[in-house]
């Protein structure tokens, strides 16, 4: 492959709900250039994609690096690496059903962050299609801004191309080829209609043209061009084509529409202003032939083969052997890569998802890629107990790809801790465990880090004492017990010697190994002070052994006779969902014993709730708040505070550990 100047590449990302028809999409681009010589069908297609998919396209003396990002939430860390890359976005829509939620969240995540887009309504060769249905609906939600470039010319086995409403002629497709010919005439009058509401867009872009519209002048075909090409870099203007991507119609348009209205990296404002390279990693591969496969998006200057890049987060120098491009599938080596391409770079050795690298170290690092939080917790534990100790490598390299996963070995509990996106998440993690490194896991179910402490106070005695041959052990102790706001407090009283100073620290260290396990049910002991004041000790058989033995039986007297209680993890919930769902959310935030602290306006028709709830409710929230939001809402969570768990819960809770 040849190397391209930054004016002929365009970044795409292709998104949709999943079944729209995006992973289709790629194969029917590459299609086209004759990268493949044939397109999966619809049913090959559907199969669930977890992984975000670079594959870079020449045609017409463009390059086009396309990434077909994941549509399920569950991958939003993939969805996140890809928005992190793209200059520009296909968005599919398919034909035959409503405005589904993901191409809802497609579009919100792309204005988000400034993305030029536009709209591809795929399955036109389907007999369920309406166009016109899909059309009104987002003229409905999203306004002028949406602008119809295409009227379907046919639908079902009758569909055969489209009318560009922009220009006036049609494209008839037949298989790879097409051609524009004269625009049918019973077209004219939906054309008219249709034009009119691309016009009414064109108008919004420029002050001029809005009072030019409005004055009843008609635009002249560099007013539109010029409006459209403007409205879509700014944001303010979606263009929408159609078409099919098993049919291959409309792809030669689609190209068209990523070279005449999407930007080159000259237009993409991530791009920084300096001469030197400077990269960004917005993905990871472990390859099991190649190794490290380090997807990087050039941002400035170029890079090349055998060179050496400085990785400014972790302030260590990379070498770089090769420079590859990714070409459906295959690895393709580059001499070298210009600012705005995606290329790969193998084993890295310290680099990771989200690092800078630069020619050198005067340059800052770029702002990290924003990985979602974990959004459920999943316990596991290894099948067999001789893969107990293969599960942290084994996790600690699938994290190096999947920066959306955290894991952790929870102390309290002695469980594995899976933090994920959701359900089909934690089984794509479970998969790879067994079949890339052979370590099969189980599932179980997931422990609440209860804590215990007292609410009252105690003044007891412990005393350890045992006689046999030879010497025997001795200990005593007098102890108060209370409360304490900090994790724990020791403090001695002593006079006169009854307990040596030299036993004294043994009597701590007893007490601090007993707060690991509480009176009630078993679980660590926290916000507790001990006042050692009185005690005895033989001149024989006393130890420090016979002191911590002793400190250990004053411990669970002095915790019975305080009040003991139990304490569970409150949650900080940061939700955000449409205005329509505020209500079912406070609900069940009521239901599952939390409050609701307030709320505030984000964006458009959507609302941040702030909440708190103990762990114990939250284990399953994702999975709740997206079948009350239909996916549309997502939270954030973190563990504030432990307060007292209720009587009657927590009597349910130590009879579950005495049985």
């Amino acid at each position: 492959m040849k190397i391209y100047d930054s004016d002929n590449m365009r970044n795409v990302g292709i998104l949709g709900h999943s079944g729209s028809g995006k992973s289709n999409m790629l194969e029917s681009l590459e299609f086209t250039a004759n990268l493949i010589t044939r397109i999966s069908s619809p049913t090959e297609q559907f199969k669930m994609s977890n992984n975000l998919t670079l594959s870079s396209v020449e045609y017409q003396n463009m390059k086009y690096n396309l990434l077909d990002i994941p549509g399920y939430s569950d991958f939003y860390g993939e969805l996140e690496s890809g928005l992190a890359a793209i200059a520009g976005a296909i968005i599919t829509i398919d034909a035959t059903t409503d405005l589904s939620v993901g191409t809802e969240i497609a579009l919100e995540l792309t204005e988000e962050r400034k993305i030029p887009k536009f709209i591809f309504i795929n399955k036109i060769d389907s007999d369920k299609a309406d166009y016109s249905k899909i059309l009104n609906q987002l003229r409905e939600k999203y306004g002028k801004k949406i602008a119809p470039f295409h009227i379907p010319w046919g639908k079902g086995a009758e569909f055969k191309g489209h009318i560009n409403v922009v220009d006036l002629f049609a494209r008839k497709y037949n298989g790879k080829e097409c051609e524009t010919v004269k625009m049918p005439e019973e077209f004219e009058i939906e054309v008219g209609s249709v034009r009119e509401m691309l016009l009414e867009s064109v108008a919004e872009t420029e002050e001029m043209l809005m009072d030019k519209y409005f004055s009843g002048e008609e635009f002249t075909t560099e007013e539109i061009h010029r409006g459209l090409r403007k409205g879509v870099l700014d944001g303010t203007l979606i263009p929408v084509v159609c078409g099919s991507t098993y049919k291959n119609i409309g792809l030669h348009t689609t190209f068209d529409m990523m070279r005449e209205y999407l930007p080159s990296p000259k237009d993409n404002k991530k791009n920084i202003d300096i001469s030197e390279f400077v990269g960004q990693v917005f993905k990871t591969v472990i390859d099991p032939f190649v190794g490290k496969i380090s997807y990087v998006k050039v941002l400035s200057g170029e890079i090349k083969n055998d060179s050496e890049v400085y990785n400014v987060n972790k302030r260590e120098y990379e070498k770089v052997n090769k420079i590859f491009t990714l070409v459906h599938g295959e690895m393709i080596e580059l001499q070298k890569a210009t600012m705005g391409d995606i290329v790969l770079l193998t084993k890295l050795n310290f680099t990771q998802n989200s690092d800078t690298l630069a020619k050198n170290e005067k340059i800052e690092a770029i702002e990290e890629i924003r990985f979602p939080k974990e959004q459920m917790l999943v316990a596991i534990q290894a099948k067999n107990k001789s893969d107990e100790d293969k599960i942290s490598t084994a996790l600690h390299k699938i994290r190096e790809e999947d920066s959306s996963l955290y894991w952790r070995r929870v102390i309290e509990t002695a469980q594995t801790v899976l933090g994920v996106q959701g359900e089909i998440h934690a089984n794509s993690v479970i998969e790879k465990l067994k079949e890339r490194y052979g370590v099969e896991v189980l599932t179980e179910e997931l422990k609440v880090p209860y804590k215990e402490t007292i609410k009252g106070s105690s003044d007891v005695q412990g005393k350890h004492k045992k006689q046999s041959g030879g010497h025997g052990q001795y200990g005593d102790v007098k102890i108060r017990f209370s409360y304490s706001e900090k994790e724990f407090e020791f403090e001695e009283e002593i006079v006169g010697g009854a307990v040596p100073k030299g036993y004294i620290p043994a009597v701590e260290k007893g007490l601090l190994e007993s707060m690991k396990e509480g009176v009630l049910a078993k679980y660590p002991v926290t916000n507790i002070k001990a006042v050692l004041y009185d005690g005895s000790y033989h001149d024989v058989d006393s130890s420090e052994m016979a002191f911590k033995l002793a400190a250990n039986i004053a411990f669970k007297k002095g915790m019975l006779e305080a009040k003991p209680v139990l304490l569970e993890p409150i949650m900080e919930l940061k939700i955000v969902v449409p205005e329509e769902n505020v209500g079912d959310i406070m609900g069940d935030i009521t239901k599952k014993r939390g409050r609701v602290l307030g709320m505030q306006s984000v964006g458009k028709d959507k609302q941040e709730i702030f909440a708190e709830a103990p762990m114990a409710e939250t284990f399953k929230y994702s999975n709740d708040l997206k079948s009350m939001t239909q996916g549309r809402g997502y939270f954030e969570m973190n563990v504030i505070r432990y307060e007292q768990v209720p009587e009657e819960i927590s009597k349910k809770i130590i009879e579950k550990t005495e049985k």
